[in-house]
């Protein structure tokens, strides 16, 4: 391999906006490939690039000596393959979410990371949020006291991405369209995951799972009044997800996760919903904008649960108000970079931690094993639904656990 990191971009639409984070981290990685099915979107990257190679075929693009790693930012029922592929063809892998939608999908994953060496890494840039960041770092070194439960949700009306202009569905509609379940859980659960210390030495482990849903209404509604009631859409039978599903989580320790997830209901979003309760502090993230983080800390925070020795009941105070001494070291040191990039600094830090771990050799933060326990909640939430709501294990994917 070069000094610098030859990266290869698959997937030029979404692959777009992660070119700042390319472009601050140019010391260590280079952009030398683009792979895309669209003439349109190659020669678009070529003008902002003038040197890189472009391809319209994702195999041609494995046999490229010239390219070390490659960004899959592609559609997620094809991000198992296309790893699995480009492992074997030598290429270290950074994958978009979600890892895997199959179990068995999952263990080939696996096999491919384990048996070539090479570096594997799921791209969740939640976990990489300020806030996210910072709780993760309050709670490694146990502010919140031992943890009991936490909520987690995705909300965000995208049903305007579910078609193109003709009516017919983009692989987000036939993901609505086919699979009944909790089918894009990692923006969600991966801060979550990392908070507990899900498969790290100490941590906690998901134990099984149950997934309700809702009736589905709000997709019909949509497709009936923006292509009129003849097309297959304005149907509600025509779509398997509901409106919203719940996924109730237990752990081998005991803690309760309760994961929401809704990308049809009519609301302004919510896309980074948290709340992480323990013996001694709870956290609850903003729910838009113009709102802070809020925090309580027994011994730290105004008043006591129920209330102190002098009558007062606890307050919540701003997240913020703790940032000088809890601020994450990463954010702290790299915030002015990392606020450039896309999902509040998210994009960057994937795009660093990845380059970091080919560079330094070692365990990427979200490794193989990360990537498919979070992913696994797709499938195994649609096993539960179609078994009325029944309890399902989760894979030990570890071979050693």
């Amino acid at each position: 391999m070069s000094k610098r990191i030859r990266l290869a971009v698959v997937g030029g639409r979404r692959g777009a906006h992660f070119n700042q984070a390319l472009d601050a981290l140019a010391e260590r990685a280079e952009l030398v490939a683009v792979c895309d099915v669209r003439e349109e979107m190659l020669a678009n990257w070529q003008e902002i690039y003038p040197g890189v190679r472009t391809f319209n075929d994702y195999n041609r693009l494995l046999e490229d000596p010239n390219v070390d790693a490659v960004f899959l930012a592609t559609p997620l029922f094809i991000h198992a393959e296309q790893a699995v592929e480009a492992l074997r063809a030598g290429k270290h892998v950074l994958s978009e979410v979600i890892a895997s939608h199959t179990i068995e999908d999952s263990w080939k994953l696996i096999e491919a990371v384990e048996e070539t060496g090479l570096t594997y890494m799921m791209a969740e840039n939640y976990c990489y949020m300020r806030p996210n960041m910072m709780v993760n770092h309050m709670s490694q070194y146990g502010l919140f006291g031992e943890l009991t439960y936490a909520e987690c949700g995705y909300i965000h009306d995208i049903r305007h991405l579910l078609h193109y202009e003709d009516g017919s569905l983009t692989w987000r509609g036939k993901l609505l369209k086919d699979y009944k379940g909790s089918t894009y859980p990692t923006h969600s659960l991966g801060p979550i995951a990392q908070w507990i210390g899900v498969n790290q030495q100490g941590g906690d482990e998901l134990e099984s799972l149950v997934t309700f849903g809702s009736k589905s209404r709000a997709t019909a509604k949509y497709f009936h009044e923006h292509f009129g009631e003849q097309h297959p859409g304005a149907d509600n039978e025509h779509w398997q997800t509901p409106d919203s599903t719940v996924t109730l989580i237990r752990t081998k320790k005991g803690m309760l996760i309760a994961l929401k997830y809704d990308i049809q209901s009519a609301r302004p979003h919510n896309m980074t919903h948290y709340t992480l309760q323990g013996t001694t502090g709870s956290y609850l993230s903003s729910r838009h904008a113009k709102e802070d983080p809020l925090i309580w800390l027994e011994g730290r925070s105004p008043g006591g649960s129920p209330y102190d020795k002098e009558g007062k009941t606890a307050e919540w105070e701003s997240l913020w108000q703790y940032a000088d001494e809890w601020e994450h070291p990463r954010w702290k040191n790299l915030s002015e970079i990392a606020a450039k990039s896309g999902h509040g600094g998210g994009d960057f830090f994937v795009l660093d931690e990845f380059f970091a771990a080919i560079i330094e050799k070692r365990k990427p933060a979200i490794d193989v094993y990360d990537a498919v326990t979070w992913s696994s909640v797709f499938p195994l939430s649609i096993q539960s639904m179609a078994a009325g709501g029944q309890s399902v294990p989760f894979v030990k994917f570890h071979k050693n656990k």
